[in-house]
């Protein structure tokens, strides 16, 4: 063999080991998986990201985008409703819910087609199949990729992994989801035909926002709870609205209650409860909807092989979300609280720069947003009056209700507040609460404020413009000195 044949088939030898090696493998596709190869290949990276259903993961295609889309539908629907305030009558005015999932459908493949189109701008190999550490020998560890059978299609190796697996849609202990007259979000974001009633099991999140889509439509709904407030995470004052709020539209909530059983059978759902006080009652409807939370997808993928902490189902991780095998990541729901979408993407990038040796610390938790998108929305930045005064501070509180607030009368979304809370001592700002039209948009100027240590005097001494909702953030500063205007 000559020496040039010999070098030529040592370099396409080299060639066909490294197409299987990357800088960086990233396996799901979510939103902290998506973000972290991206970021991945704009510092340089030869990323592969590995995804077993659509990309994307659950927040694009069956969660956060396709239940912003049905409550953009909700809201219009509310708005004709509500026609005759405005000096317009509509008659036979017809809601096919229908339709509203079907756009739902339309705006997640929209954007699920769109982030693969900014994969390949990014040169990411995109990888279909589940992924299953081989092996996590330094300095590289081996991945091997099966299809939806089981059957092995491809070994790849990484210098460094990121899991981003996500979570899923959590059961109840006894509880038999059958997709039909038990259902999960899952179902729930598909479902044409609607029911006369339903009951929502679990006042979070995810429940609330059902509720409100649902109820909208026409169907009785009732929330079932067992803290004593629903959005359990929210401060008390904020809940105690939208509780208000929702029984306006015909929403029944029961707090206070934790669920016995769920029984199917005939044409509905039986659900026997206890309260707190040791009352059973039993409350039937046609479907039931259990919004009891998520967890972690963190089984099948050799973690636990590997001996990587784990807790309850999420892997631990470091400030830069490293675990403790060296060159192992973890981010987004399937590393912990907070199960956000955006605090995922934020993990994702500090992992990224991390690897690539950047200091991009993770950002604190007390400075991410948590929203809900029900109406009125709710958003919250920080501690609650009630973890403020738990930790000991000496707190101060600026109100402001969106009745004195000239846009929120003339949009005729007069329902909600801005809450600011400050430490008394060196007035820095705690948390910030609010209620109401755009509330998911307005607290964005808080968690910017909180993040850059500004205070509520700073706040007030910025000129707002007039009539905006934003002015609201402005007088509720103001209000921390007793010197609002409007109130």
């Amino acid at each position: 063999m000559s020496h040039k044949l010999q070098v030529n088939l040592t370099e396409r030898s080299k060639v066909l080991a490294d197409k299987d090696h990357y800088d960086l493998v990233v396996i799901g596709s979510g939103p902290g998986g998506y973000v972290a190869s991206i970021r991945g290949a704009r510092v340089g990276m030869n990323v592969a990201l590995v995804e077993r259903d659509r990309v994307g993961g659950v927040c694009l295609n069956y969660g956060c985008i396709p239940t912003k889309t049905l409550l953009q539908n909700t809201e219009v629907l509310s708005l004709f409703q509500r026609s005759k305030e405005f000096g317009i009558t509509i008659d036979n005015l017809m809601a096919d819910f229908s339709k509203a999932v079907d756009r739902s459908r339309r705006v997640a493949n929209r954007l699920s087609k769109g982030v693969e189109y900014l994969l390949k701008k990014n040169k990411i190999e995109l990888i279909r199949g589940d992924a299953m550490f081989l092996s996590h020998q330094a300095p590289t560890k081996k991945i091997g990729i099966t299809d939806e059978k089981g059957k092995d299609i491809r070994e790849i190796t990484g210098r460094n992994i990121i899991v981003a697996t996500g979570s899923r849609a959590k059961s109840m202990p006894g509880v038999n989801i059958d997709g039909k007259k038990i259902i999960t979000s899952n179902e729930a974001i598909l479902l044409k035909d609607l029911p006369e009633s339903m009951i929502i099991l679990g006042g979070g999140a995810i429940g609330v926002e059902f509720a409100y889509i649902f109820a909208i439509y026409g169907v009785k709904v009732t929330i079932i709870e067992m803290l004593p407030h629903i959005l359990p995470l929210e401060d008390s004052e904020i809940t105690a609205i939208l509780e208000r709020s929702f029984k306006k539209i015909g929403i029944d909530i029961m707090t206070g209650y934790r669920v016995e059983s769920v029984m199917a059978g005939g044409k509905g759902v039986k659900v026997t409860l206890s309260s707190a006080e040791g009352r059973s009652e039993e409350k039937e409807s046609d479907i039931v909807l259990v919004a009891t939370g998520r967890e972690p997808n963190s089984e099948g993928i050799g973690l636990q092989e590997m001996n990587i902490t784990m807790e309850k189902g999420y892997i631990k991780v470091n400030t830069t979300m490293e675990t403790d095998a060296a060159g192992i990541y973890a981010i987004g729901d399937v590393a912990g609280q907070p199960l956000l979408a955006h605090a995922a993407m934020a993990e994702g990038i500090t992992a990224v720069e991390t690897i690539a040796g950047k200091k991009n610390p993770l950002p604190d938790r007390l400075n991410i947003p948590n929203c809900t998108y029900c109406h009125p929305q709710v958003a919250s930045v920080g501690l609650s009056e009630e973890e403020a005064k738990k930790k000991g501070y000496d707190i101060k509180i600026g109100r402001f209700p969106f009745r004195a607030n000239g846009k929120a009368v003339a949009m005729g979304k007069t329902d909600g507040m801005i809450k600011i809370i400050a430490d008394a001592k060196n007035k820095e700002i705690l948390g910030a609460h609010i209620i109401g039209p755009e509330a998911t948009e307005l607290i964005g100027e808080i968690a910017l404020a909180k993040s850059f240590k500004l205070t509520p005097s700073e706040i007030s001494k910025t000129v707002h413009a007039h009539p905006t909702l934003s002015e609201m953030i402005m007088e509720a500063s103001s209000a921390i000195y007793e010197d609002a205007i409007h109130i």
